[in-house]
C-alpha cells in the first residue's frame, strides 16, 4: 500500500514519542474515522487552547508577566469557502478584539488555520472601512457620497422593490452574490419574495467541473476522503491554496503520512506539486486525454472493479441505445469501452500533454491498485480553464467509477453526502418563475446563471434591472472584461438601482447608488457546512461583540449596536427589508418573517428575530438536541458557546442504503429492464423527460437508494445529452474535447503563448485581501510567470516588463523567470492588481476608501469604448489610528489583469474559460508597470462567437433545461406546478418523441431526485 519509506533518525525519535504515526513497520496502515483523529488540543496532556468550559472568563499572561483577562467567543472565518473555526479573544477591559486563532471544536479546522484566519483582524481594524450607510450625492460613479441612516436605506430600497412587484416586473429584481457563506437562507429569501432572482460566480468559478460531475450523479462537486486514501490525484494545486485549502490540506498530509502517494497534473509546479510523488506537467487543456489513457490501462489491464461497475453504471442503457446490434453484458460493456478508448494511449497522451507516456502508464496502475481508496480532486483548475473543460471532471471521476472508489473510504463521494440540511422556519413554497437574463434559452445546461455575460444581455436589450444587490461580490475587478461592467453600471436605463452590500470598498461598489456596510465573519450570523471530509459538520458564524455584550447583561435589538459604528449584517437586513417591502401583508411576503414562536397582539404579527432563525434550525437537529442536553444546554446556547458540531461521521455508500421492500408492492410503482424502481405511468418509449419519478436501483434482488439521476445509477453514458442534440461519443460520453488553447491554435513561432489566469495564492483572498496588512505585507505583486527558454526568446530577464497582448487588449506587468512552468505557457495569479480612482477633486463629505495596503490609485480614460487604465500612484505609508500604517515598506499593489480578459462561455457548461491565448512580448517604450487597455466592441464580437456554438432550448417537450440536473432556487418540478420549466408551456408526453431538434417536442417530466 502506497510507497516505500524509509524513516530518518529524526522522524525514528519522532515515532517513538508519538509525534507522528508509525511508518516503520511493515502493518498495513489502520484506517480509521475522522473523529479519531488527534486535534491539537489534546496531544500528551499539553494544551494549545483554552478549556471550552472556561471560555466565558479565560485568563492570559502577557509578555511583562501582567495577567489579561479574556471572553472567548466562537466564530468562523470568511476568507476562503472552507468555513474554518476561530476563537476572538474579547478583552473585558476595552471590549476589543485583542486576537483571532483557530477553534478546536470545529470538526472540520480542528483548530488549524492558514494565515487568512487570523488576519480576520486586520479586516475588523482596517482604519478605511466603511462604517455607516451611504448613498451617492451625484451622478453614479463619481465618487460623491452621503451618510444616511439604516431606516432611510430600507425604506427607498423596499419602495423601489414593492413597485417593481406590484408591477409584475418581479425579474427585474437581482440579488447577486460572490461568496455566500451561509445554507440556504437566500433562497428562503428568494422564493418568499416570488421571483427568480439569485445569481452567483459560479459560472467564472466552477460550472465546468460541476456540469462534468453533475451529468455522472447530479451531485456536482466532490467530497475526497484524502485521509484514507492509497493514491491521491490532484489537478491544481488544493493542498496549498485551492480548494477547502487548510482541511484539505490537514487531510492529504495526514493521507500521506499514512503511506498514501499524491500526484498533481499541473502546468505550474505549484507548492503542492513540489511535494508530490509525481509531478505531470501538462499542455493546458489535454488533461482529459490524460485521465483517459489511465483510464485506459485500467480497462485494458482487468484493474477496474467489476462488482461496483456492474451494479452501480448504466451499461446496460448505453449498449441499448449505442450499440443495438450487440449483446447486452457487461463483457460486452468492457470490450466497447476497450474499442472507444482505444486510441488513449499513454503515447497519445504525451504527444498531446508532454506528460511522459511511461509516468501516465505508472499512475494509471497506481490509480488501479488503489482501487476503492483512490481520492481525487478538481475545482477551478483545467475545469475552469478550456472549452469543454467539463469532460475534465468527467474524465477524472470516470477514474473514481472504473475503480469502485465512488463514496468509499479512502474514496471521493458526493458533497451533499457531507453537507447538512438544515430545517427552515416558515419555509415558503419555490418561486414559479424563470429570468432569461440569468439562465438564457442558449446555456440549457448551464452550471449555473450565466453571470459573467450580464453586461452584454443588458447591451442587447434582453431586459433591464431595476433593484440590482451585489453581496460579497466585485465583478468590476473580479470577472472577465471589467469595463464592460462599467458600462452596464454606469447606464442607468440598464441598471435602475445597484445596491452594494460589502464591508469595505470596492470596484464595483464605486458604481453603486447605495454602499451599505456589512460585516465580516466575527460581525454576522451565518451557518456553514463544507465537505472537508466523510462526515457532516455545521459551524456557527456569530457577531461576537453582541454575543459577548449579551454575555455581560446587555439588551442588543440589532446587530449594528453591537459592531463597529453602524456595520449591520445581511441576515438581519434581509429580514428587516422584506418586512418593509410587504408591511401590510398584501403581498404574501410577510407572512415568511413572523416568528416561529411569537403571537402577536390581536391579529398583529410579529417579526421574527435573528435568534428565533437560528434556534429553530438548531432545535431541529437531533445531533445537537442531544449534545446541548448532555452539556444542560439549549441547542442555541450550544452553537453560541462551541461554535459547532458534527452532525455524522463516517458517512460512506449511501447509495447503497436499503430502501424498504414495501416500496415495490405500491400499485403506481414498476422496475425497468435496468434495475431502477419508477414510481408513475411506464411509457411505451423511456426518454430522460418521462414523466415517472425514480425511487431507488434494484442490486442482486434488494432495493436500494441509488443516485439521483435518470436511471438511479452513475451516468457512464447521458441520454440526456443525446435527446438534446448533442450526441457524438464526445459529448456524450467521458471524451476529451481540444480546447480553444490547443497547440493547433497557438503560433508559438510568432510569439503566441498560452495564458493561465487561474492559479490561487494561500495568503490572498481572492478582491478581499486588500484591507488586510497582514496579508498584503506577505503578498503584493503577480508577475507574469514565464519559462527561461521562453524568456531567453524574448529577452527578457526577471524584473523586466513584457507586454500581454489579448482578444481585446493588453496588459503590462514584469517577468518572474523559472523553469516552474511548461515552455509555451505563462500564469499569472489572479489575486492583485486591486485600483482605487484618484478622487482627489471630489468634494464630499465621505469620502470613498481605498484599502491602501493593497489598493493603487489609478486614471481611466474610455473613449468611444476604447479603455485605458494608468496607475499613478503605488502603496505607500500612511496616517491611521493604526500605527503599523505609517510602517508600510511596500509599493507594489500588482496588476489587474482579468480586466483584459475577452468572455469565453462554454458553450455546454457555461463556465467562463480563463485560458487565453495571447501574445507576449517585450514592454514598448511608452509602456509603463500596470498599463491595462480594453475595446469593449471586441469583447461584445468575442461574446456573440462563442454564442454561435450553443444549441439554445427548447429541448424536448420545449424545456428550457433538463429538470434533473440541479439550478439554485429553482421553480416547482411536480405536473402542473412547472410551467416556468417550459418555453411555451407544457404540453402531453408521446411515447416516443423524434431526436430531430427541428420538430416539436411533447411530454413532461419530473425530476429524478430532490436537489442537494
Amino acid at each position: 500500500m502506497g510507497q516505500d519509506f524509509d524513516p530518518s533518525r529524526i522522524e525514528k525519535f519522532a515515532e517513538k514519542l508519538g509525534l507522528i504515526s508509525n511508518r516503520s513497520t511493515d502493518t498495513p496502515k489502520q484506517r480509521q474515522g475522522q473523529s479519531d483523529r488527534v486535534t491539537p488540543a489534546g496531544i500528551d496532556g499539553l494544551s494549545s487552547y483554552p478549556d471550552p468550559e472556561k471560555w466565558n472568563d479565560w485568563t492570559e499572561y502577557e509578555s511583562s508577566g501582567e495577567p489579561r483577562d479574556y471572553s472567548v467567543v466562537p466564530t468562523a472565518c470568511f476568507n476562503c469557502e472552507a468555513g474554518c473555526g476561530l476563537l476572538t479573544y474579547i478583552d473585558k477591559e476595552t471590549g476589543d478584539i485583542r486576537k483571532i486563532e483557530g477553534n478546536p471544536e470545529h470538526p472540520g479546522s480542528r483548530g488549524r488555520n492558514c494565515a487568512k484566519g487570523p488576519a480576520t483582524i486586520n479586516q475588523l481594524n482596517d482604519p478605511e472601512r466603511i462604517k455607516y450607510p451611504l448613498k451617492r450625492d451625484g451622478p453614479r460613479g463619481s465618487g460623491q457620497w452621503k451618510r444616511i441612516s439604516w431606516e432611510e436605506a430600507l425604506d427607498d430600497i423596499a419602495s423601489e422593490m414593492r413597485e417593481t412587484i406590484l408591477d409584475e416586473r418581479e425579474n427585474e429584481i437581482t440579488y447577486h452574490v460572490g461568496r455566500p457563506g451561509h445554507e440556504e437562507y437566500m433562497d428562503r429569501v428568494i422564493d418568499a419574495w416570488g421571483l427568480d432572482g439569485h445569481n452567483s460566480h459560479t459560472n467564472i468559478c466552477s460550472a465546468g467541473a460541476r456540469a462534468g460531475y453533475g451529468l455522472w450523479h447530479k451531485y456536482d462537486r466532490p467530497s475526497a476522503d484524502f485521509a484514507n486514501a492509497d493514491f491521491i490525484l490532484l489537478l491544481s494545486a488544493h493542498l496549498e491554496s485551492g480548494h477547502y485549502f487548510n482541511p484539505h490540506a490537514q487531510r492529504i498530509m495526514e493521507g500521506v503520512m499514512e503511506g498514501g502517494e499524491l500526484a498533481v497534473l499541473d502546468p505550474r509546479l505549484s507548492n503542492t506539486a513540489a511535494m508530490a510523488n509525481y509531478w505531470l506537467p501538462s499542455q493546458p487543456g489535454s488533461e482529459a486525454a490524460v485521465l483517459l489513457a489511465m483510464a485506459n490501462v485500467i480497462i485494458d489491464e482487468g484493474m477496474y472493479d467489476r462488482e461496483f461497475m456492474e451494479s452501480w453504471v448504466n451499461w446496460q442503457q448505453f449498449l441499448e441505445e449505442k450499440h443495438p446490434d450487440r449483446e447486452v453484458t457487461f463483457e460486452t460493456y468492457i470490450e466497447v469501452l476497450q474499442e472507444i478508448y482505444a486510441d488513449f494511449t499513454p503515447e497519445y497522451a504525451e504527444a498531446e500533454s508532454g506528460v511522459d507516456a511511461e509516468k501516465i502508464r505508472k499512475i494509471g496502475r497506481k490509480i488501479g491498485k488503489a482501487g476503492n481508496q483512490f481520492a481525487s480532486h478538481i475545482w477551478r483548475s483545467a475545469a475552469s480553464g478550456n472549452k469543454g473543460g467539463w469532460q475534465v471532471s468527467r474524465t477524472l471521476h470516470f477514474l473514481s467509477v472504473l475503480t469502485g472508489s465512488v463514496g468509499t473510504e479512502g474514496g471521493t463521494s458526493p458533497n451533499a453526502w457531507h453537507k447538512f440540511d438544515p430545517e427552515l422556519p416558515n419555509e415558503p413554497p419555490r418561486q414559479k418563475l424563470w429570468d432569461e437574463m440569468q439562465l438564457p434559452e442558449e446555456w440549457p445546461f448551464g452550471h449555473y446563471e450565466m453571470s459573467q455575460l450580464l453586461p452584454y444581455f443588458l447591451k442587447e436589450g434582453r431586459g433591464k434591472l431595476s433593484v440590482y444587490f451585489t453581496r460579497v461580490f466585485n465583478p468590476v475587478y473580479t470577472y472577465p472584461d471589467g469595463f464592460s461592467w462599467i458600462e452596464a453600471l454606469t447606464d442607468e436605463d440598464k441598471v435602475g438601482m445597484h445596491v452594494a452590500l460589502t464591508p469595505t470598498w470596492n470596484e464595483t461598489a464605486y458604481f453603486a447608488d447605495y454602499v451599505l456596510p456589512m460585516g465580516h465573519s466575527p460581525e454576522r450570523h451565518d451557518i456553514q457546512s463544507q465537505e472537508t471530509h466523510a462526515g457532516t459538520w455545521v459551524t456557527y458564524r456569530q457577531p461576537v461583540h453582541r454575543e459577548y455584550a449579551e454575555r455581560e447583561g446587555e439588551n442588543i435589538d440589532r446587530t449594528y449596536e453591537a459592531n463597529p459604528g453602524e456595520v449591520w449584517e445581511e441576515d438581519e437586513f434581509w429580514l428587516d427589508l422584506s418586512w418593509k417591502v410587504d408591511e401590510d401583508g398584501e403581498l404574501g411576503i410577510r407572512e415568511y418573517f413572523e416568528s416561529p414562536y411569537r403571537d402577536g397582539d390581536g391579529d398583529e404579527p410579529v417579526k421574527m428575530t435573528i435568534d428565533e432563525y437560528y434556534r429553530y434550525i438548531f432545535e431541529n437537529e437531533d445531533k445537537l438536541v442531544e449534545l446541548a442536553e448532555e452539556k444542560d444546554m439549549t441547542p442555541l446556547e450550544y452553537m453560541k458557546h462551541h461554535g459547532a458540531f458534527e452532525a455524522s461521521t463516517n458517512d460512506y455508500e449511501i447509495h447503497e442504503e436499503p430502501l424498504d421492500e414495501s416500496v415495490l408492492e405500491e400499485d403506481d410503482v414498476w422496475v425497468d429492464d435496468y434495475g431502477t424502481i419508477r414510481r408513475g405511468e411506464e411509457p411505451e418509449y423511456y426518454s430522460e423527460v418521462d414523466g415517472s419519478d425514480v425511487l431507488g436501483v434494484m442490486v442482486d434482488g434488494e432495493p436500494k437508494r441509488g443516485f439521483p439521476t435518470p436511471t438511479g445509477k452513475q451516468q457512464f453514458y447521458s441520454k440526456t445529452m443525446e435527446e438534446w442534440g448533442w450526441d457524438d461519443d464526445k459529448y456524450t460520453l467521458p471524451h476529451y474535447i481540444k480546447s480553444h488553447v490547443h497547440p493547433e491554435e497557438i503560433d508559438y513561432h510568432e510569439d503566441e503563448m498560452v495564458f493561465v489566469p487561474t492559479f490561487r495564492l494561500p495568503t490572498q483572498i481572492h478582491s478581499r485581501s486588500s484591507n488586510s496588512k497582514y496579508l498584503e505585507e506577505i503578498s503584493h505583486n503577480n508577475p507574469v510567470w514565464i519559462h527561461t527558454k521562453d524568456a531567453a526568446r524574448l529577452g527578457v530577464e526577471t524584473g523586466d516588463l513584457v507586454r500581454v497582448e489579448t482578444d481585446i487588449g493588453y496588459f503590462v506587468n514584469e517577468a518572474w523567470v523559472t523553469e516552474s512552468i511548461k515552455p509555451g505557457i505563462i500564469a499569472m495569479s489572479h489575486h492583485m492588481g486591486q485600483w482605487k480612482i484618484d478622487r482627489e477633486d471630489v468634494d464630499t463629505d465621505s469620502k470613498e476608501g481605498g484599502d491602501p495596503y493593497g489598493k493603487v490609485t489609478v486614471d481611466l480614460d474610455n473613449e468611444q469604448n476604447q479603455w485605458g487604465m494608468r496607475q499613478t500612484e503605488g502603496i505607500k505609508p500612511f496616517e491611521s489610528t493604526d500605527p503599523d500604517s505609517e510602517r508600510v515598506w511596500w509599493n507594489d499593489g500588482g496588476v489587474a489583469q482579468n480586466l483584459t480578459h475577452a468572455p469565453h462561455p462554454d458553450p455546454i457548461s457555461g463556465m467562463h474559460c480563463w485560458h487565453q491565448h495571447v501574445t507576449v512580448i517585450p514592454a514598448k517604450e511608452d509602456d509603463y508597470y500596470g498599463d491595462v487597455y480594453v475595446d469593449t466592441d471586441k469583447s461584445m464580437e468575442i461574446y456573440r462567437e462563442w454564442k454561435e456554438d450553443t444549441k439554445p432550448a427548447p429541448g424536448p417537450n420545449k424545456l428550457r433545461r433538463p429538470k434533473w440536473l440541479k439550478r439554485p432556487v429553482a421553480p416547482p418540478t411536480e405536473d402542473g406546478q412547472d410551467d416556468a420549466w417550459y418555453v411555451d408551456g407544457p404540453v402531453g408526453r408521446p411515447d416516443k418523441w423524434d431526436v430531430d431538434r427541428g420538430s416539436d417536442y411533447a411530454g413532461s417530466s419530473s425530476a429524478a431526485g430532490d436537489d442537494d
